[in-house]
């Protein structure tokens, strides 16, 4: 049965956005795009490392912004429309979270190479490993 909610989690790297693209032209459904924001406590959001002092989060809540706003204009060229959604904690818990709490029913993300810890882990990403590993839906990693 095809998904009628399809999430696909953004970072801003080319295999998310070419996981964007795949989720378009596969699944004809509601589709959400979402950005997280890590805590400042973490030192990185998924855009980059965040700047010291002043408003680091405002700052990070804004790149996370146009990152998400420019797959909607990726959706658009496509002739889609998006959902777009940009949270704050860690990026594979939220997902999770996102995923139970909005009648998600299928993940479409990049998988990214991680550390040396494991395979899948080189192979995926470690955010995709978690989710790929937990979540309670299909899973589509994009490499």
């Amino acid at each position: 049965m095809p998904p009628s909610h399809v999430l696909v989690p953004l970072d801003g790297s080319p295999l998310a956005d070419d996981a964007l693209v795949h989720a378009i032209e596969t699944f004809d459904c509601r589709t959400t795009v979402l950005n997280v924001v890590q805590p400042l406590d973490a030192g990185m959001s998924e855009g980059g490392v965040l700047e010291p002092g002043g408003d680091r989060l405002a700052a990070a809540r804004e790149r996370a912004e146009t990152l998400v706003d420019r797959a909607a204009r990726r959706a658009v060229e496509l002739d889609r429309e998006v959902e777009t959604v940009v949270e704050t904690g860690d990026p594979a818990e939220t997902i999770l979270a996102y995923v139970e709490s909005h009648d998600v029913d299928h993940v479409v993300m990049g998988g990214h190479g991680g550390t040396r810890a494991g395979l899948a882990r080189r192979l995926l990403g470690t955010v995709a490993t978690a989710v790929v590993g937990e979540a309670p839906v299909s899973v589509t990693v994009v490499r």
